[in-house]
């Protein structure tokens, strides 16, 4: 597959010293996309409100001019994620999960008639064809164990709205395993 156009996510608060942002930025020069787009949702995205909501489920063509200001973050990061062929996400588990800037993200692009379309047999995603790498590392949570709410949530969540071509590189267990954690997962991202 190629990697033309590349959405970036970075979630860790951490922007010193951080393994996701490290492998992420391991990756990206590894299959060196044409184009790339940069989205650190741990700058801070807004939650769903009770107003975004409300615009979200009026018809498009329906909406006030403040609804189509309040979708507007939202329909950016639709566009981008639209745009791209490949997402690349680093996500650090936090408490065994992802974070909370993370899922703010996903509540904005998880959109019916943007993302996935209910149908009679259920809902569909409409982002098939994408690819995806999970950049993930924890400091003590093995990923795909039973402690691990965030993998399984992204890998859900992805398929959801048709991006199921999904690959895991983690460095797990960080505060067990050291710094052999992340040097086994930029081996991994090597040979990507």
């Amino acid at each position: 597959m190629t990697h033309k156009s590349v959405l970036r996510i970075d979630a860790s608060a951490r922007k010193n010293g951080s393994s996701t942002r490290a492998m992420t930025d391991a990756l990206i020069d590894q299959i060196a996309p044409e184009t790339l787009t940069v989205r650190d949702v741990a700058d801070g995205l807004p939650f769903v409100t009770e107003d975004w909501v409300g615009a979200n489920f009026t018809d498009e063509a329906d909406r006030s001019e403040g609804q189509k200001a309040t979708l507007n973050l939202s329909d950016t990061l639709v566009d981008e994620i639209i745009a791209a062929d490949t997402i690349v996400i680093g996500v650090p588990i936090y408490n065994f999960g992802i974070p909370a800037a993370l899922k703010a993200w996903i509540d904005m692009v998880a959109r019916a008639r943007k993302t996935f379309q209910y149908t009679a047999n259920g809902p569909e995603g409409l982002l098939n064809g994408k690819k995806a790498y999970i950049l993930v590392a924890s400091g003590g949570t093995e990923v795909g164990s039973e402690l691990d709410f965030a993998t399984g949530y992204l890998r859900h969540v992805l398929g959801f709205i048709g991006i199921n071509d999904v690959t895991f590189i983690s460095a797990d267990q960080q505060m067990m395993k050291g710094e052999t954690a992340v040097s086994d997962a930029l081996q991994q991202i090597a040979a990507a």
